[in-house]
């Protein structure tokens, strides 16, 4: 199948497959004419790829993913030690995401928001932290 079908299988679009072409995490056949062949194994690493990005993993990690997917004497865990570092990257993120929004939350409800120059929004950030 060429690129636009594997797209459409996928749910990628074709400049997405062209990137992970380059970076080497598919690699689909070439016809004699030059264009991509894409096989139904191409368009499943695709679709892999496609929801392992979806949820934020990086594309080293994807690349180690995808090794362990098509390993079929892997160890599960391997898989779960990356999934579960993924997952407390994550969860570091939404705690700074907390923060910030407390943060914040309190520089508006300080503000008056009114005609006068008087800003704490604006003087707080002004000050070392």
């Amino acid at each position: 199948m060429n690129i636009g079908e594997a797209a459409e299988k996928s749910g990628l679009p074709p400049k997405t497959i062209r990137y992970y072409e380059d970076i080497g995490l598919v690699k689909p056949l070439r016809d004699p004419n030059g264009y991509r062949a894409f096989r139904e194994s191409d368009t499943h690493k695709l679709t892999f790829l496609g929801r392992a990005r979806a949820l934020g993993f990086t594309i080293e990690d994807c690349r180690n993913l995808l090794a362990l997917w098509e390993d079929t004497d892997r160890a599960s865990a391997d898989v779960r030690a990356i999934a579960k570092e993924h997952l407390r990257d994550i969860e570091a993120k939404i705690t700074d995401l907390q923060n910030m929004q407390r943060t914040l939350s309190d520089l508006v409800r300080d503000c008056a928001g009114d005609d006068r120059p008087d800003c704490p929004i604006l003087t707080k950030l002004g000050k070392p932290a």
